[in-house]
């Protein structure tokens, strides 16, 4: 049951980052801290970013929903989780440590924990 809360949280804090993205890209990108010093705004890459998140967010979603489709969530945290390894090895180098940390590595972490099929569940 935690896991499917989990994954409910998950997808809701993906989806609305994912939508920021969408509908407000240049505003998302000045308001994350650190983005900004990454280049100049590319608004088709902060777009294709952005569906990526909200892809992840409907694969935990899916999760919450139904126990059985853990592969759902599988597939969409494997963005989440390639995501938080690039930050990750990036950090030592990174003003904004915490940021990552707490918003980028700690939520793709617990979205691989959620993903992961509970004990004796299949997949539909």
């Amino acid at each position: 049951m935690i896991k499917r809360f989990l994954a409910g949280a998950l997808a809701l804090f993906n989806g609305l980052n994912g939508a920021s993205m969408l509908i407000d890209g240049p505003g998302w990108y000045a308001r994350v801290p650190g983005v900004v010093e990454t280049g100049p705004y590319n608004p088709h890459f902060v777009a294709d970013i952005g569906a990526a998140f909200i892809a992840a967010a409907l694969g935990l979603a899916a999760r919450a929903w139904r126990p059985e489709l853990w592969p759902a969530a599988a597939a969409g945290t494997a963005f989440l989780a390639l995501h938080a390894l690039i930050h990750l090895a990036g950090l030592g180098h990174s003003h904004t440590a915490g940021f990552e940390t707490f918003l980028v590595i700690l939520p793709a972490a617990l979205a691989v924990w959620a993903s992961t099929p509970s004990k004796g569940a299949s997949h539909v």
